[in-house]
């Protein structure tokens, strides 16, 4: 009984952790995101903790923790947001938190991606 259960929570577990990233094509989700990244009117949300977002982000990224995104709807309201994390865990539950909330929200994953797609700008690809 106990190892079904073990095994129903592991299966459970991977399918939350690689279904949400699974929807769409590749393609075209990575290049709206690149011009959504590249547009001088976005709102780059880093949701990590202060320290990890002190250890490294992308440029120009503001630091709203996930515990606070609740609390900051009203000042990203008529703002163009990406959202993203360590590994898209958190950002993906930003997004469905601003997306209720009427936001324009883009989940950019990890503040590595977003970084990369800047770093890609900047050197003219």
């Amino acid at each position: 009984m106990m190892k079904g259960r073990l095994f129903g929570g592991i299966l459970t577990l991977s399918l939350l952790l690689t279904a949400c990233k699974t929807t769409g094509s590749a393609t075209s989700v990575k290049t709206d995101l690149r011009e959504v990244v590249n547009s001088p009117d976005v709102t780059l949300v880093d949701v990590r903790i202060p320290e990890q977002y002190e250890a490294g982000t992308a440029k120009d990224a503001v630091n709203i923790p996930l515990a606070e995104i609740q609390n900051n709807i009203g000042s990203l309201k008529g703002k163009k947001v990406v959202v993203f994390c360590n590994k898209g865990i958190q950002a993906d539950q930003a997004m469905e938190i601003l997306k209720k909330n009427g936001v324009d929200a883009y989940d950019g994953t990890s503040w590595k991606n977003v970084k990369a797609i800047q770093d890609e700008k900047q050197s003219g690809k």
